[in-house]
């Protein structure tokens, strides 16, 4: 759920060099990027939290480019088998209770994605950060010795989403801390923040990311990931309709 180079150097004035040479655009790409890369493997964690109860789920992601993913849940064992495929701007989805393979119209992409606080047209929503768009830098700022650039994006005309803008915080190497996202009166709707950030693979990575809910107290998703690999060889069968009903084995490189 695809968010050029890694940025090294975490001072003070490379970061403000950042911002002067990259557009704000850019720097929404380059967060992308690191988040994904060309293809990218994952082992994820999910927790939905309500206030009487709480549900821990597993999964797997494989991404290639910004536009086509798999999700696929292994834990519970009642859970296990649920998968997403997302292929260009198409998303179908695979029930092994009824094992039932189903298209999603655009009517339900802003339902809830497996009961959180996730939406459909959260997962979908890489390729759409770029596209749908229209980026502009606000301020620079420096917190706990990196710079951060607070990007402003509006809606371009007659684009396909839901949101009146999105304001993004993304720090000098190119992790995103923060998206709020407001409906079309501005009212802030809900807000993405990064927790924690990790060294994976060699890179910084949000590897603890949790969404609120502005009008449901004590309702939020948290999502963290214990593995992930950017930039591997992935076989084409994995993005296939066919691999989302009946999965065929896949050994993540050691």
């Amino acid at each position: 759920m695809k968010f050029l180079s890694l940025w090294l150097t975490l001072s003070l004035l490379p970061g403000l060099v950042l911002a002067q040479t990259k557009t704000a655009a850019e720097i929404i790409e380059a967060s992308l990027n690191l988040w994904r890369g060309d293809t990218s493997y994952s082992v994820t964690e999910m927790t939905i939290h309500r206030p009487t109860w709480q549900r821990d789920m597993r999964m797997e992601g494989w991404t290639r480019g910004m536009k086509d993913s798999l999700i696929r849940f292994v834990y519970p064992p009642r859970d296990a088998d649920n998968a997403t495929l997302k292929l260009d701007n198409e998303m179908w989805i695979f029930t092994p209770k009824l094992n039932r393979v189903t298209k999603l119209p655009a009517s339900m992409m802003t339902q809830s994605w497996m009961g959180s606080d996730f939406s459909y047209n959260d997962l979908a929503r890489s390729d759409q950060a770029l596209e749908n768009y229209t980026h502009t830098l606000l301020e620079t700022r420096v917190e706990n010795g990196h710079s951060v650039y607070i990007i402003e994006a509006i809606p371009k005309a007659n684009a396909p989403v839901v949101w009146g803008k999105e304001i993004g915080k993304i720090r000098d190497d190119y992790v995103i801390l923060e998206n709020v996202f407001y409906d079309q009166s501005m009212q802030v709707v809900k807000t993405l923040q990064t927790l924690k950030v990790d060294d994976l693979n060699g890179r910084p990575y949000p590897s603890v990311m949790r969404i609120t809910n502005a009008d449901k107290a004590d309702h939020w998703t948290e999502i963290r990931t214990s593995q992930t690999l950017i930039d591997i060889d992935l076989p084409d069968y994995l993005f296939t309709l066919a691999n989302l009903q009946r999965p065929r084995a896949w050994q993540a490189p050691k």
